[in-house]
């Protein structure tokens, strides 16, 4: 009985129905099956290619063959090996900044529960760093941390805060207007539950599907960071870190950059997609 009742209220659930149309177009399945592929194959790196990103060939700079598809680099290593190895160190570097911008930028958008002052003066300063465009921004943070991963982590990180944190404080002012929450304020309700019971997930329908937008632009930060020098650097691979390498070497062997840019470009295309079918689900409720 209680199996069947369960049954019955997953199916019925307004939430996982739209989630579940939204998935349903070909959009959605689409985004589904990129996002799967590019996140199993980075995964199975390690299992697919066990001699490593760094082995090498005596066969320097030669073009695509069936051995090497996107040929080999100046001192003989596999460019596909490499590049399957840097979206493995990109997806790493996105999965671990990405929530950990959303969680930051979602509290500093809902602060302004505690204080409308506190509030007024976070966003001024989401304001000061929504005026940094995303390069410049990681430039600034190389200068005090140094190049490599924690720079571009910092980077994506502070970069998300704006975004994130103006959708929870929209939330905020809409929710607080409605009478269920003037309500439980009326009755002596903690502003902390509140915020949590009421508006936070109100909120984060929204905010999860920023998260997927943003993800696009984290590819592109880490992406320009590397290719001025300023991200990752080698032997360790990264998509931008292979484009930079590779316009020195790029009328000898164009797949040096074609290769990691047809990479980066479905990466940034599975996620557009999976951005657009959240973004569908949320707009039908």
């Amino acid at each position: 009985m209680t199996t069947s009742v369960q049954k019955t209220s997953w199916r019925t659930n307004p939430t996982l129905i739209r989630y579940a149309l939204a998935f349903q177009s070909s959009k959605g399945m689409a985004a589904l099956a990129l996002v799967f592929a590019i996140t199993s194959v980075a995964l199975l790196a390690p299992v697919l290619f066990p001699q490593g990103y760094d082995f090498q060939t005596r066969n320097a700079l030669v073009g695509p063959s069936w051995q090497h598809p996107f040929g080999t680099d100046e001192i003989g290593r596999d460019l596909m090996v490499r590049a399957i190895y840097g979206l493995r160190t990109d997806l790493g570097l996105i999965f671990t900044a990405v929530p950990l911008s959303m969680a930051i930028g979602t509290i500093l958008g809902l602060l302004g529960i505690i204080s409308r002052r506190l509030g007024d003066w976070v966003q001024r300063g989401l304001d000061v760093i929504a005026g940094f465009p995303g390069l410049i921004l990681g430039i600034c943070i190389v200068i005090v941390v140094g190049t490599g991963w924690l720079a571009l982590f910092i980077a994506i990180t502070i970069a998300g805060l704006p975004s994130f944190g103006r959708l929870a404080r929209a939330t905020l002012l809409t929710q607080m207007n409605r009478e269920y929450v003037i309500a439980a304020m009326t009755l002596g309700v903690s502003k902390w539950k509140i915020m949590i019971r009421h508006i936070l997930p109100q909120a984060a329908e929204t905010i999860i599907a920023q998260g997927a937008v943003f993800v696009v632009a984290a590819v592109f930060i880490e992406a320009a960071l590397s290719i001025v020098g300023l991200g990752l650097q080698p032997p360790e691979p990264s998509l931008g870190t292979l484009l930079n390498i590779g316009m020195l070497y790029v009328t000898l062997t164009p797949m040096y950059v074609i290769g990691p840019t047809v990479i980066l470009i479905i990466l940034a295309l599975a996620f557009s997609l999976l951005a657009d079918a959240l973004n569908e689900a949320v707009n039908q409720r």
